[in-house]
């Protein structure tokens, strides 16, 4: 049998297995900047190189790699440019820059999940300073504190626009991000409803890099920096808590105690937002979800992904009662919860029903 008569299973199987090229290709990209770079221009291929720095034995390859895996565009005149949703999303120019996730891809997970063979023979972490001391550990490093800071509001921008464009804000007057990083969540939120009190909880060291991010954003009138841990401390009161990508880094007992921590902190019939990368009830087949979990295995000692209907049972014996399950962006999900009576759970739908109310 010759390859092109080659049965699909062997092409998917191959695929999988050589699948981190690609990824390898584009995280190698974001690092050299090459889309901000290029930024508006068209240029061929020898004037790109020099301006990244790059040999010219490699480069050509390497441009013409990203042309065919749809990342930049080459013109008839052989000249390259970026593609529109690069240039959106991956252009450091622009106010949608999602590259800060890539970053950290390529900094910190890509190199840890060679190890992903030794976590799952142990159980054990593998990521060194954070799987062993955690946020605090991790934020005395400057170098990884920055990527991952980085990281962390790359991977958050897209589900806070959706949050920030559909929940219905105009019914809450102040919010509290719980592990707000440098902020990039609040500042979707705040920026789009001016009448919301904000602020972002976080340890300490954080705060130089959350005002900086906030002011760059021209919110630092708007948002305030709480110095925290919501391991030991108790939850700022306000009238909506969000729990973006933290509770997947927690084991069972310390994701339970921080949702009655959210529970106590709310005042009746506010609201508890947890988004993650949550895996799909019925038949666990959510390919991302589930390697985020086993991300978590290799980053953290007790981190795990779960489903959504565990979330709202974990709500539910934590003092919260009507739930709705939506979708957000990126692969992630979001679980909304309202401290007050128990009601049936809501079914997956978007965040606007008409009423514009949960």
């Amino acid at each position: 049998m010759n390859a092109t008569t080659e049965p699909a299973p062997v092409d998917r199987i191959l695929d999988i297995g050589f699948a981190f090229w690609k990824s390898k290709a584009l995280l190698c990209a974001v690092e050299l900047g090459l889309f901000t770079e290029l930024g508006e221009d068209r240029l061929e291929w020898q004037a790109l190189a020099a301006r990244l720095g790059l040999h010219l034995r490699g480069a050509r390859d390497f441009f013409d790699a990203l042309v065919a895996l749809q990342l930049l565009d080459r013109q008839a005149d052989g000249r390259y440019a970026n593609r529109p949703d690069c240039t959106a999303y991956l252009d450091r120019n622009n106010p949608s820059y999602i590259g800060g996730a890539l970053e950290h891809l390529n900094a910190r997970l890509y190199p840890s999940w060679a190890l992903l063979t030794q976590a799952l023979r142990t159980g054990l972490p593998q990521s060194g300073v954070f799987g062993n001391g955690g946020y605090a550990a991790l934020y005395a490093e400057n170098v990884e504190s920055a990527a991952f800071l980085n990281g962390m509001t790359g991977g958050s921008l897209m589900p806070a626009r959706v949050l920030a464009a559909s929940f219905p804000w105009r019914d809450y007057g102040s919010v509290i991000d719980v592990g707000a990083a440098q902020g990039g969540t609040l500042v979707e939120i705040a920026r789009a409803h001016p009448h919301l009190f904000a602020g972002g909880l976080d340890l300490a060291q954080i705060e130089p890099q959350f005002a900086r991010y906030v002011s760059r954003h021209g919110l630092s009138g708007r948002l305030r920096f709480h110095a925290g841990d919501f391991l030991v401390d108790e939850l700022p009161p306000a009238d909506v808590l969000i729990m973006g990508r933290i509770l997947h880094n927690w084991d069972l007992a310390t994701k339970k105690m921080l949702l009655t921590k959210a529970s106590r902190a709310l005042p009746q019939r506010g609201a508890l937002i947890v988004f993650d990368s949550f895996i799909d009830d019925a038949r666990r087949e959510n390919a991302k979800a589930l390697l985020a979990s086993l991300n978590m295995l290799i980053e953290t000692a007790g981190g795990f992904e779960y489903t959504a209907s565990e979330c709202v049972s974990w709500m539910r014996q934590c003092g919260f009662g009507e739930t709705r399950i939506v979708p957000l962006a990126g692969g992630q999900m979001a679980v909304i919860a309202m401290k007050g009576a128990a009601a049936a759970p809501l079914p997956i739908d978007a965040l606007a029903d008409g009423s514009g109310r949960l």
